[in-house]
């Protein structure tokens, strides 16, 4: 077994030579003109470390680079979001104020061309929430000369008649009610009849013989007879027809867009809804 002092001895031998090894390294060139063999050793053996540290820094750099893009383009995304979503509300405003201003000169248009009825412009305020009943309210009442049994007109067609009488507004019966009857004629034939509602999207025309032609497609209007619309107001079109006796079932689909009311007119006077020769009289 060495003894301590032997193993110092060792231990500075081995540093001796190891100093002696670099000291040489330090003077020696691989080549003339070339690095010394020490430059090398610490090149080679740093070589590896540095190309790990600068792929290493590089993928971190890249890595980085990628979260803050990534991250821009979330906020850009959500600002897109943002901004689609108000262009839509905007374009959902400008449809609907198109909307409006297309029906408004539909109403217009069909002041201009019956000159001749006293009407009274209202809006739709709320809709009856029973299933069975087929009623409206309008914005109008007995402050604005609203009486019961006016009739209540669109430009496409007849919607019904006042039922009841607020100071401010006014219930009107539509045509598809089963309480509901309009006085009515073919537009081609001059076929007189009533049309009257069946509590569902459809009305009738009863009183039409079996002997009297008729064909889907033609329009029913108005006959001005009950006193209530004046004459060849549109009332709907024929859709089916099937012989019976003694009067043919008719089935007519109403010419007024009765699930989309928003504005209406009433007919103010009874004397001016009836028929012209009447009023001549």
């Amino acid at each position: 077994m060495e003894t301590a002092p032997g193993r110092r001895s060792a231990l500075l031998l081995a540093a001796v030579v190891g100093l002696q090894v670099l000291l040489l390294a330090f003077q020696v060139r691989r080549r003339e003109g070339g690095p010394r063999l020490l430059s090398v050793w610490v090149a080679e053996a740093y070589a590896p470390a540095a190309r790990w540290a600068t792929t290493t820094v590089g993928w971190c750099r890249q890595l980085w680079r990628n979260y803050l893009a990534l991250r821009g383009a979330r906020e850009e995304n959500q600002r897109l979001r943002e901004q689609m979503a108000a262009l839509q509300l905007q374009l959902n405003l400008l449809a609907a104020r198109a909307a409006e201003a297309d029906r408004l000169s539909r109403l217009l248009d069909f002041r201009r061309s019956r000159v001749d009825l006293p009407v009274l412009a209202a809006r739709v305020i709320s809709a009856s929430p029973a299933a069975s009943a087929r009623v409206i309210y309008i914005d109008r009442g007995a402050l604005d000369g609203v009486q019961r049994d006016m009739g209540v007109v669109t430009p496409d067609g007849v919607v019904g008649k006042i039922l009841e009488v607020y100071p401010s507004s006014a219930q009107v019966l539509m045509i598809t009610d089963r309480l509901s009857g309009v006085g009515a004629l073919l537009a081609d034939t001059r076929t007189q009849g009533v049309v009257r509602g069946t509590g569902g999207p459809y009305l009738v025309l009863d009183y039409i013989v079996s002997d009297e032609p008729v064909h889907p497609g033609q329009r029913v209007v108005t006959s001005g007879l009950d006193r209530i619309y004046p004459k060849d107001l549109p009332v709907g079109t024929v859709v089916s027809c099937r012989p019976s006796s003694p009067f043919q079932v008719i089935e007519v689909r109403p010419a007024a867009r009765l699930d989309r009311l928003e504005e209406v007119f009433v007919l103010l006077s009874a004397q001016a809804s009836a028929p012209p020769d009447q009023r001549a009289r």
